[in-house]
């Protein structure tokens, strides 16, 4: 029998909710199980659906997509959130990114690109580091946070990394930015293998997702920001 992926709708147009409900009917591995026309209703229905992807627009009376990513991400950490937007912004990307988002979209996107994004998102993959590779300020930006991040707890006592030397190798890859598939080509492995290292990384670690293990490792003095210049 197919897992179906539960997901929850939120945006504040239902033509709209209703037209990607439609669109995502006859998917045998995908299931609406709620809709939401605003960010507080969309809190609420996420912790007493428990679904495993949340697909939030960023406009949304009351509390915006971001904050709801936010709030979400805090409260139930294993909720994947897809960002929809209107119009590609490299702030709101940032932002998104921040929040904990795993994707992020404009709301023109494909009924199969959607798809996608809501199974990748569903499997535990974040999808947002890809939409960096083309958005190199944004990409920069996020590295100097994390720096910035690390020097804030410059004073805390490093310890040591409880992470193999490969997996340490993957985490600095992704700190630079690189997909599942660079980091595959970098260090001549299978893009299985890459996902196997980074689940075994984030139990390790104890974090939620990519960023997180990075922000981590930073904290802690086991990987470096790499030079913008290099």
């Amino acid at each position: 029998m197919v897992r179906r992926l539960r997901v929850v709708l939120v945006d504040d147009h239902p033509l709209y909710r209703q037209g990607v409900a439609h669109a995502l009917t006859g998917v045998r591995d995908i299931q609406v199980v709620g809709e939401a026309g605003d960010g507080q209703t969309a809190i609420q229905l996420t912790d007493q659906l428990a679904p495993d992807v949340l697909i939030t627009d960023i406009n949304l009376p009351g509390l915006n997509g971001l904050e709801v990513t936010r709030v979400v991400r805090r409260r139930n950490p294993n909720v994947a959130v897809v960002v929809l937007t209107m119009h590609e912004d490299d702030e709101q990307l940032f932002n998104a990114i921040r929040a904990g988002a795993a994707a992020y979209a404009i709301k023109d996107i494909g009924p199969e690109r959607l798809v996608e994004l809501i199974r990748r998102a569903g499997r535990g993959e974040y999808l947002i580091n890809e939409t960096l590779l083309g958005r190199p300020m944004v990409a920069c930006r996020v590295l100097r946070q994390f720096e910035k991040l690390a020097t804030d707890n410059e004073g805390a006592e490093a310890i040591f990394a409880p992470l193999t030397g490969r997996e340490l190798e993957i985490l600095d890859c992704i700190a630079r930015g690189l997909s599942n598939k660079e980091i595959a080509q970098s260090l001549n492995i299978s893009d299985q293998t890459v996902k196997n290292h980074i689940t075994s990384i984030l139990r390790k670690l104890a974090v939620n997702d990519r960023t997180q293990a990075v922000i981590h490792a930073l904290k802690r003095g086991w990987i470096k920001i790499p030079d913008e210049t290099s």
